[in-house]
């Protein structure tokens, strides 16, 4: 079987489900942003979580089950301890509301919804069967509902990515970005000591707010398609064009992403690896996968990402994004110049110091040198 052809219904399903949720992530956001006193609750690391983790997990949740199976492997972020306690009532009911409202949507997308509106015990149901731990054999999706959480509540940058790993291979990445419009100078950029990429809604005609961006593994060819509104309806794949990394090599010229956080991620050794190895430019600093959706349409040309001692890197901050750059033309490996493991289970297990991704070889191989060049003196 030819591998278009073998991940074809999962790449269709794939897009059309985090299209759904994207739209209905902007909804949320919006109602956010006015009021999140009882919509915000704190996780066992304190990062804060909303209505759309839940909603977008329970919804993907759900039809990749009606889809493939109720066996279905799903690896995702959130689990349902702390919607099930007795005062997260009103969160649930919240929850419960937003993915039945977003389910029933489905036709506008090309997917059906549920025959009667799902209870909460169904959607309880439909979050924690995303509770695999993925390996190195069989199939495996991947999902990190909204990435970029801090993003997402201070109305800023995130994404929700969505991954299929076949034998510990990411084959297909699907990246719903609800606030990275389609040309890039529709962007804005907050000026600080670093530039954060934000959203320009209030001058953005809607239609240029929000994209996805997908790939599928070998074909050597990435999608972008804009996010529909209104009584629209998903034209899938017409309505996409293909995206391509940026030809800069030239490191003076390259534009440099990085983490905004500042708790898993140091910005120092990052800066003095960008000085290294001749990058000029202010860094970018961008929530969420948004990075690897800049570096894949050619806005930026460079992504690095040096944890700090202790912290692991999780497979759904990364195999989308992976996926849709290497088949846009670009790098990805991590800072040893190796190909990320996805196949260890729900950390990137062996990772070499850190993540490096680049628009071509040419400036990968020049950034994987300097950290080379650099490592005995960091701090890491």
């Amino acid at each position: 079987m030819e591998e278009a052809d073998k991940y074809s219904k999962e790449m269709e399903v794939a897009v059309r489900v985090v299209h759904m949720v994207s739209v209905m992530c902007q909804k949320v956001q919006a109602s956010l942003v006015a009021d999140r006193s009882d919509q915000v609750k704190s996780k066992d690391d304190d990062s804060p979580v909303t209505v759309a983790d839940w909603s977008v997990q329970a919804t993907v949740g759900w039809t990749l089950s009606e889809f493939f199976g109720k066996n279905v492997s799903i690896v995702a972020e959130e689990d349902v301890e702390t919607l099930s306690k007795p005062e997260s009532a009103g969160l649930l009911a919240a929850v419960v509301k937003t993915v039945n409202e977003c389910l029933a949507e489905g036709p506008q997308f090309g997917l059906y919804p549920p025959d009667k509106t799902l209870g909460s015990l169904e959607i309880l149901e439909a979050i924690n069967r995303c509770n695999s731990t993925g390996g190195r054999t069989g199939r495996h999706w991947v999902l990190d509902p909204v990435d970029g959480t801090l993003g997402f509540v201070r109305g800023d940058q995130y994404a929700v990515a969505l991954a299929l790993i076949d034998d510990g291979k990411p084959v297909i990445g699907v990246l719903g970005c609800p606030n990275y419009p389609m040309k890039k100078e529709w962007l804005n950029y907050h000026q600080n000591s670093s530039q954060t990429l934000s959203t320009r809604s209030t001058l953005s005609p809607k239609r240029e707010q929000g994209c996805v961006l997908y790939a599928r593994r070998r074909s050597g060819q990435a999608w972008m398609q804009p996010l529909i509104h209104g009584n629209e309806k998903l034209q899938w794949p017409n309505s996409a064009q293909q995206v391509i990394v940026s030809s800069i090599d030239d490191p003076s010229l390259a534009t440099f992403c990085e983490p905004v956080e500042k708790a898993n991620t140091n910005h120092t050794f990052s800066t003095g690896v960008a000085h290294d190895v001749g990058l000029r430019n202010q860094p970018l600093r961008v929530h969420s996968m948004v990075k690897y959706a800049a570096i894949a349409r050619g806005d930026a040309e460079v992504f690095m990402k040096f944890s700090r001692a202790g912290y692991k890197e999780k497979i759904w901050d990364h195999a989308a994004g992976v996926v849709i750059v290497e088949e846009a033309g670009g790098v990805v490996t991590d800072a040893g110049g190796r190909p990320l493991d996805f196949s260890r289970g729900v950390y990137l297990e062996g990772l070499d110091r850190g993540i490096i991704a680049c628009s071509g070889a040419t400036l990968h191989d020049k950034i994987v040198g300097a950290v080379y060049a650099s490592w005995d003196s960091s701090n890491l």
